[in-house]
């Protein structure tokens, strides 16, 4: 009785124009552009959690993905770094060696919305795109790489 009164009410008309919506609408879907030239577009992530390991006792790295090669970075870091570190750590490691990405890919992680970061993006003149909440298909790349790490490490 009570899956047939749901069922009526999902799929009564004027039951579906009477209820009120308490959520946001959501945005358009946006296409990714295809990269054209290695470290053009990239995918950043975390990885976290993981046992203190190493001279300097690491428990987390960076993720890079480049979306034109599928070239893997990992940038061994700490979990307590400041979003600047972790930005001088990108700096020096990844745009020292390659010029800067024209677009990059992540989570919305607060350290990729720092003031630093966003420094970082204006000099480069990197546009920062984030995914959407719940959604990590959008990076599945970097989510990808991320698990096989994980599981390499464990």
């Amino acid at each position: 009785m009570e899956q047939e009164l749901s069922e009526y009410i999902n799929t009564c008309e004027r039951c579906q124009k009477a209820n009120r919506k308490h959520w946001k609408k959501y945005g358009l879907l946006q296409h990714i552009e295809e990269p054209k030239n290695p470290w053009e577009s990239i995918n950043m992530d975390w990885v976290t959690g993981l046992v203190p390991g190493g001279r300097e006792n690491f428990n987390s790295f960076m993720i890079i993905v480049d979306r034109f090669s599928k070239r893997i970075g990992s940038l061994p870091c700490h979990k307590e770094d400041t979003g600047m570190n972790k930005a001088l750590l990108f700096w020096n490691k990844i745009i020292s060696t390659c010029r800067g990405p024209k677009i990059i890919i992540s989570d919305r992680d607060p350290k990729f919305k720092s003031e630093f970061w966003t420094n970082v993006y204006d000099m480069l003149g990197t546009k920062l795109a984030f995914y959407t909440a719940y959604h990590p298909q959008t990076d599945g790349l970097a989510e990808r790489v991320t698990q096989t790490m994980e599981n390499i490490i464990r």
